[in-house]
């Protein structure tokens, strides 16, 4: 009975222990998740013009040098006709264009004819002149007569004055007549249905609105032509915001022309707009140029305006310097794979390959020699 129930014991201890075994093995194998390290948590910088790059040696960096000079500021501007010597041409009739003896860029001598029109008004004036002239004829031989009578005692004196006061008025009448077909440019004397339009002042004829068997109103109407003196021309430039304290009333801007880069003309700061425009944020600076010839209404110039005080800029390689969306930027360097992309405002080009930088950065300092590689880097 004993050797029965040790047996029996024996039986159930072999029974446990490949329980005992497993779960000991199980309990004693690592949590590859409780010891794996935590994951990399990536702090993004508050500033977006700051960031990191792997291998920094990559990009090699350029010391700014100095350069002085005077400040120069260069900005575009469209060659315009002065307003003060821009005269519109006026028909004072009604009608259609027969005739026209000019074009659109043509320049004109005073007196010179423009065009001719055919005109209703003209057939009226000369109707209102030949009716004011017979009525002038009969008033003043009913004055006469009725002179004759009052010297004879035949009738009152207030008569004659009645008589007299008609024979004035037909003057009157007359008169207006002349005037008008004066006005009209009509001779009196040579009846016509048409109107000759002459050059008022000598020039360049810069605006057309009329072309053959066009209409013309008269005074209600367009000028069917303008005429502008353009041996004084205006530039007028935008010139933005922040580079409006470089501008002064009565200074001089060298002029350059895209069509004759070897020309540099003088021209003479006569008004600064106090209204910016409201999306660019820049202001009208109107300049006055003699014209030698070869400026004409529409050119894009390049004005530069130049400081009085010397003063010390940087300079950086050309390759440094970045333009986007109309701003220029450079890359400098903070250490451990650190930069920051700085807005600078670029100047002249310099020999060698070197540009200047008017504000922005400072002499000594170090950026990034070829900003395009940094930006393609950044982006990607």
């Amino acid at each position: 009975m004993r050797t029965r129930f040790a047996g029996f014991i024996l039986m159930a201890i072999c029974c446990l222990l490949p329980s005992v075994v497993l779960v000991g093995c199980k309990e004693g194998k690592a949590d590859e998740k409780a010891e794996a390290p935590p994951p990399a948590v990536v702090i993004p910088d508050m500033d977006a013009n700051s960031f990191k790059v792997d291998h920094p040696e990559r990009f090699p960096l350029a010391t700014s040098g100095e350069y002085t000079a005077a400040p120069e500021l260069n900005v575009t501007g469209v060659v315009s006709p002065d307003v003060s010597r821009t005269v519109p041409v006026i028909s004072l009739a009604t009608g259609r264009v027969v005739e026209i003896h000019a074009r659109l860029g043509d320049i004109v001598k005073k007196g010179q004819l423009l065009l001719r029109v055919q005109s209703s008004d003209v057939a009226g004036a000369y109707s209102d002149y030949r009716k004011a002239v017979n009525d002038e004829r009969l008033a003043r031989i009913q004055f006469e007569r009725a002179q004759l009578l009052f010297d004879q005692g035949a009738i009152a004196k207030s008569t004659l004055e009645n008589f007299e006061d008609a024979e004035q008025d037909a003057k009157v009448t007359l008169e207006t007549t002349e005037e008008h077909l004066h006005l009209l440019g009509l001779d009196k004397s040579r009846p016509t249905g048409l109107v000759s339009i002459y050059a008022p002042v000598a020039g360049m004829i810069t605006d057309q609105q009329v072309t053959n068997a066009a209409g013309v109103q008269g005074l209600s109407g367009p000028s069917p032509f303008t005429i502008s003196d353009v041996s004084h021309i205006w530039i007028v430039c935008d010139v933005y915001e922040n580079s409006l304290s470089q501008v002064h009333l009565g200074d001089f801007a060298d002029i350059h022309l895209s069509a004759y880069p070897d020309q540099v003309l003088k021209g003479r700061v006569s008004n600064i707009g106090t209204i910016l425009d409201p999306t660019l944020h820049t202001a009208k600076v109107r300049l006055e140029v003699a014209n030698p010839g070869l400026m004409r209404i529409g050119m894009f110039v390049t004005a530069t305006f130049h400081g009085q005080a010397v003063e010390a800029y940087a300079t950086v390689p050309a390759t440094a310097i970045l333009h986007i969306h109309d701003r220029n930027w450079v890359f400098a360097p903070l250490g451990n794979g650190n930069f920051r992309k700085l807005e600078v405002v670029a100047g002249s080009m310099l020999p060698g390959g070197m540009q200047e930088v008017v504000s922005g950065l400072k002499p000594g300092a170090q950026v990034v020699q070829n900003a395009l590689v940094m930006q393609n880097t950044v982006e990607q």
